[in-house]
This record gives C-alpha cells, structure tokens and sequence, in this order.
C-alpha cells in the first residue's frame, strides 16, 4: 500500500530511496553487538531524549529478549530521517549510525519492516464541557460540527487523512491545518492538544491515535475525550506498525520478529498504559 507514513506521528511523509548495503554480513546478525535504535530526541509519545515514549520502552523490551545492550542514535524525525540515521555511514566507517527504526508503517518501502506488532487509528479529541459533551462517534461529530459551521474549529495536520475526511465531509472552512515538518526542535506532535486544544484556540483535534490516546491520559481537568475514527470509502485512517531495518538483511529482521511475537503481551501492556487505540487488521476497535 501507499503508506506516507514516518510518523513525526502526526501526518505522513514521504522519503526518498537509496541503495543500501547489510551491516550485519551476509547472514544479517554477524557482528551485531548492540540493539541501536534511531530515534527522535523529542517527538513524544513516541521516543525522547529522557526514555518516556512508547517507542522507547519497546524498544527496551526487545534488547532484553535479545540479550544487547540498548543503544541509541538521535536525530530529529524531518524530511530524509531515514537517509540520515539507518543508511548512513562514513566512507571507511565500519558501522552505521543505526541499525533499527521502531514504529514504522508495515510495507514502508524505504526500509525492510517486521510484520505490525501493533494496529491503531486515527482519533478525534475533544475537551469535556464545551462544545462537543455527547459526540460518541464520528458521525456524531459531523453533525454537530456541520451545523455549527461559525462556531467549531478542527485543529489537523495537513497532508494527512484528516485533511481527506473533512474535505470528504464538506467541513474545510472550519479546518485549521497544521504543519506536519516544523523546523522548531522543540516542536513535538502533541502541541496541538496539549497547547491549542486544552487553550479553546480550536475546538476539536483529529490526530494519530497514540498521539490522543497519550495526551488525554495526560491532560488536566477537565479531561479529553478522544473517539477512535473508523476508515471509510477514500478515507484510510487504520494502520499497522512495525520494526524497520535496511534491506537485505533477513535475518536481524527475523531475529527482531521473533521477539515482537514472543514478548507480544508485554508490548500490548505498554501499548495500553499509554492509552493507544488499538484496532484490528479490519480497523475494527479491540476489547
């Protein structure tokens, strides 16, 4: 599929490809010597410079199971991330930079990827008591929203499918993009909820799931509602993530995959203490 999806988490990206060469020797795990992660030094909930994102602790969790030392490369996650961290290398270097990605779109073709160790979707996020108390579902919030043309906001990234969903639905005149890229170091994804959102400078947020999910549970009274959006004809909001690697290197892959299914109950718990909505392979939201 088409994923656009590196994640400064907040919309989708693409990124230019490149020929690659194994770190590992011919087998992908000879001389492996540590679990190097590259990684954003301030994109929570995802990673941060202090270990508190998801990304982080699964990552952890797999280093472990490994038994190697965890190790990090940051960088900030902006235009050729991949280019500049897990396929970079010095002439005469004898390793990259690093060699893993966590939280990757599964299929992202700029990188090998594992298969999803988790699904999620994006979510609307509203403050309880003001103007949306009672929306439940998407549907909901069309309704309300579309009938409050001069009075509701929607705060979304742009080029993501929230931009597709409330084109889709004739809302436009009430969206207020947001840049996916900030050239801002301190900018991270979140900002637009526990900033804007929680300010009244817009009335409803439409983010990636984990990103809701993560400042909801963080958020002060009175507290946020975040309602898990479904896809529909046009508008793909569910997608599955994974572990990246360079290609042509089957087996450090492998080697990862075998611990995403062995510690598949670990990672669910962290997935769940950060409030992440998950959903299955059909977009469907799980128990």
């Amino acid at each position: 599929m088409a994923v656009r999806h590196l994640v400064r988490a907040a919309g989708l990206l693409f990124v230019g490809a490149a020929a690659v060469t194994p770190a590992h020797g011919d087998d992908g795990l000879e001389g492996v010597r540590a679990f190097r992660v590259c990684e954003d030094p301030n994109n929570l909930p995802f990673s941060s410079q202090a270990q508190e994102g998801i990304e982080n602790r699964i990552a952890k969790i797999l280093a472990g199971a490994m038994n190697l030392p965890l190790e990090h490369f940051w960088y900030p996650q902006r235009v050729n991330f991949v280019r500049n961290t897990l396929r970079y290398k010095l002439p005469g270097d004898a390793e990259f930079r690093c060699d893993v990605m966590m939280g990757v779109p599964a299929g992202f073709d700029q990188v090998a990827t594992t298969r999803p160790y988790y699904h999620s979707t994006y979510a609307l996020v509203y403050v309880n008591g003001r103007k949306l108390d009672g929306v439940g579902t998407g549907a909901d919030f069309i309704t309300r929203a579309s009938a409050a043309k001069d009075s509701i906001t929607i705060g979304l990234y742009d080029r993501s499918p929230a931009t597709q969903w409330v084109t889709r639905h004739r809302l436009n005149e009430q969206s207020i993009p947001y840049r996916i890229l900030n050239a801002d170091p301190e900018h991270y994804p979140g900002q637009i909820i526990e900033k804007d959102l929680m300010a009244g400078k817009i009335d409803a947020a439409i983010v990636w799931g984990p990103i809701a999910g993560f400042f909801a549970k963080r958020a002060a009274a009175p507290g946020l509602t975040v309602i898990p959006l479904q896809s529909e004809p046009g508008v793909k909001f569910d997608f599955g993530m994974a572990v990246g690697v360079r290609h042509g290197e089957p087996a450090w892959r492998d080697a990862i995959q075998a611990q995403l299914d062995a510690r598949a109950p670990e990672i669910e718990a962290v997935l769940r203490e950060f409030g992440v909505p998950l959903v299955d392979e059909t977009g469907k939201p799980r128990p």
